[in-house]
């Protein structure tokens, strides 16, 4: 098993991934600054570290930035943050950082970016643009990064339709016009979920439906939802 450095100001995550990760059967080492989370790393020299990007002496893409300056990032560095920009986010991306969870961190996911990360090397410095398009059959796929995607070394979310003049290619228009309709709700839906990261309170906002109609009308849609609920620690 690994030493995995958790650096986290908020002494409630650092116990619960602590708990969590010694369960699995990794040495965990705590630091709640980028000043004890120096001393931890020259001394120990852990195999992974999840570090906190908001902290408050020195925020965690400046200790990320040192570390790769001075030839010292040596292990995966996981990133975490509840309000991260997609800049803040590229630009880790850019420095090393290999991964990034967005708080409230799920459990899955945590687990997940520790296993990926412990079983490959550190990332390098990344200067691709943050931005891509797909284009698939004639219909122009459009994806855009959320701040997660963005550290995850480019990976793009399930793509979703531009809903220009090129979207007509993708329904059936020969068919009655409620199975039209439908397919142009679905893709409606889904493309502001893929916007809104599965927040259902946005999406309602976005489309000026009330959550309780919102609902009722993606399952009536058939509308996928299991992708956007998280099951936060």
């Amino acid at each position: 098993m690994a030493t995995i450095l958790v650096v986290d100001d908020e002494l409630g995550i650092r116990d619960l991934l602590s708990e969590i990760l010694n369960d699995e059967g990794h040495t965990v080492e705590l630091a709640e600054n980028a000043a004890q989370a120096r001393a931890v790393r020259a001394q120990l020299r852990p195999d992974l570290v999840l570090l906190d990007i908001w902290m408050p002496d020195t925020d965690g893409v400046t200790l990320l930035k040192e570390w790769s300056s001075n030839g010292l990032l040596s292990m995966p560095v996981i990133m975490m943050s509840g309000h991260a920009t997609i800049d803040t986010a590229v630009e880790a991306t850019r420095i090393g950082a290999t991964a990034f969870l967005e708080k409230p961190i799920t459990m899955a996911k945590l687990l997940k970016a520790v296993d990926q990360g412990l079983n490959k090397a550190p990332a390098k410095p990344n200067h691709a643009a943050p931005a891509m398009a797909l284009r698939m059959g004639g219909t122009v796929l459009s994806a855009e990064f959320t701040v997660e995607n963005a550290m995850t070394g480019g990976a793009l979310p399930e793509p979703v339709m531009d809903l220009g003049p090129q979207c007509l290619q993708s329904f059936n228009l020969d068919g009655p016009l409620r199975e039209a309709r439908d397919e142009f709700e679905k893709a409606y839906f889904e493309y502001h979920l893929a916007r809104e990261s599965g927040s259902m309170t946005r999406v309602a906002e976005k489309t000026g439906l009330e959550r309780t109609h919102l609902y009722r009308k993606l399952k009536q849609l058939g509308v996928d939802l299991a992708r956007s609920k998280r099951n936060a620690l």
